[in-house]
């Protein structure tokens, strides 16, 4: 629930070099979900859930707000000239009304550029789709928020009940956030003692690890000795440079975007990952890496391995409630000469396992305050080199289990179009009532045949799911 998010008033490191690197606009990171509805919202209804939601999240109503020379990560600060009727719109499908006819109104949506000096989102109600249905466009920056927590924020737009609620229409209006749009001299003061707390704050921590390494000189030192090197081989790991794609086909980059999808059943797909000793995520990447094995075989060229990267939540303990982003990028070769989908799935559990237990996986936000603190000229291409190599990102976002409606439309298929942030390719699963949503953007410089492609990746994924038959 949202009321359980902490919102802070600055940005993570993290976030701030998410939001920095899009200085190169291949580096982009925009979110968008594009959910199907049985039929158009109820709009004054809808209006009135937003502006809500608006009031009581504060990110839906704040902008970034840059601290001159760097000193801190940016400022998240009401935007004094908030305009709902910029942020939420609604439009007439063209053509026949069908999904790929919603998919194409999503895509220029998709690629154009946020406006840096509003908010970071826009919502598009799409009304006139085949047999009386309509769909929802919802753009936001990755620095808002990753998958889970938008699952956690969008709570407070969706009901479970498809008629109002009259104990819940009868709640009032929460009052406007306040709002103080600070000045150039205010921003640099608030930073510094930003920067002063934040010193403090490592301080500590250094000393309290520092207490710990002494300990552990004295009682096991060849263990502390071991643990050091392999933190530090864990972060050149991390950060290191690739030159070039693996796949010998998809090398093409541009910022001409595609989206496609397709659903399969989440119960097979936990029976089948079961079958291995795995999870959904295994079973997903696993039915992934085998359409991507047809892919290039159809080509005449196949390829033994490719380079995925896969978003590590770490959304646990005390950040389990925080705003923002609470994940590593991790990039790692996966095998696509593996035929047997069982054995697939026990190699992406145990690949996937060594990922989550990089001992640098604690230090994100150090490592992201380091490339911050780089010049741009910098900073921008060292962290490109670590993302324009990238084959293809999976992404795995748990939704609702039960069916969920916007202001009287049932949803009836969410899919979530992760950004391509420099990869080839972008599949993202989301899991909502016992279907998989998942959501194929593609870069059209690497992908010149996106059918072709979605058709492999989704008899990949069948091939996994049968062997739960």
């Amino acid at each position: 629930m949202t009321d359980d998010i902490q919102f802070g008033n600055r940005m993570s490191d993290a976030d701030a070099l998410m939001w920095n690197m899009e200085r190169d606009p291949y580096l982009r990171s925009t979110i968008t979900v594009v959910w199907v509805l049985d039929c158009a919202p109820d709009r004054a209804r809808l209006d009135e859930k937003i502006e809500r939601a608006t009031r009581h999240i504060p990110r839906l109503r704040q902008r970034v707000a840059a601290t001159q020379l760097s000193i801190a990560p940016p400022r998240w600060e009401a935007d004094p000239d908030f305009d709902l009727g910029f942020h939420v719109r609604t439009m007439r499908a063209p053509g026949d009304g069908s999904l790929r006819t919603l998919f194409d109104v999503a895509q220029p949506i998709a690629a154009q550029s946020f406006d840096r000096a509003r908010p970071l989102w826009e919502l598009v109600i799409v009304e006139g789709l085949a047999e009386g249905r309509a769909g929802l466009v919802l753009k936001l920056h990755h620095s808002l928020s990753d998958g889970v927590g938008l699952v956690q924020m969008t709570t407070s737009m969706v009901e479970g009940y498809r008629t109002p609620d009259p104990t819940r229409t009868k709640r009032p209006m929460p009052p406007v956030p306040e709002m103080h749009a600070m000045s150039q001299r205010e921003r640099v003061l608030d930073a510094l003692r930003w920067e002063e707390q934040r010193v403090v704050d490592r301080t500590r921590r250094s000393l309290g690890l520092l207490g710990r390494g002494v300990r552990g000189l004295v009682t096991n030192p060849l263990g502390l000795a071991r643990d050091a090197a392999d933190t530090v081989r864990s972060v050149g790991r991390l950060l290191q440079p690739v030159s070039e794609p693996l796949s010998p086909i998809m090398r093409g980059r541009s910022l001409r975007i595609r989206f496609e999808a397709f659903t399969a059943s989440l119960s097979r797909a936990k029976a089948a990952a079961k079958r291995a000793d795995g999870r959904l995520n295994d079973a997903f990447v696993a039915g992934i890496a085998g359409g991507l094995a047809r892919y290039h075989r159809a080509h005449g060229m196949p390829a033994t391995s490719l380079r995925m990267s896969m978003p590590i939540n770490v959304r646990a303990g005390e950040k389990a409630h925080v705003a923002g982003n609470q994940f590593v990028p991790a990039r790692f070769a996966v095998p696509l000469d593996v035929d047997d989908p069982l054995e697939r799935m026990r190699i992406m559990r145990d690949l996937v396992g060594g990922q989550r237990a990089e001992p640098a996986l604690g230090l994100l936000d150090d490592l992201s305050g380091a490339l911050n603190r780089l010049p741009t000229a910098l900073s921008t291409p060292l962290f490109g080199s670590m993302m324009k190599g990238v084959d293809f990102v999976t992404s795995n976002v748990p939704g609702p289990r039960t069916d969920v409606y916007l202001s009287g439309a049932r949803i009836e298929h969410i899919f979530g179009f992760g950004p391509l942030a420099g990869a080839a390719a972008n599949v993202t699963l989301f899991s909502y009532r016992d279907d998989l949503g998942i959501a194929v953007n593609t870069d059209r410089a690497a992908v010149r045949d996106p059918e072709r492609f979605v058709a492999c990746l989704e008899e990949g994924v069948e091939e996994v799911l049968a062997t739960a038959d």
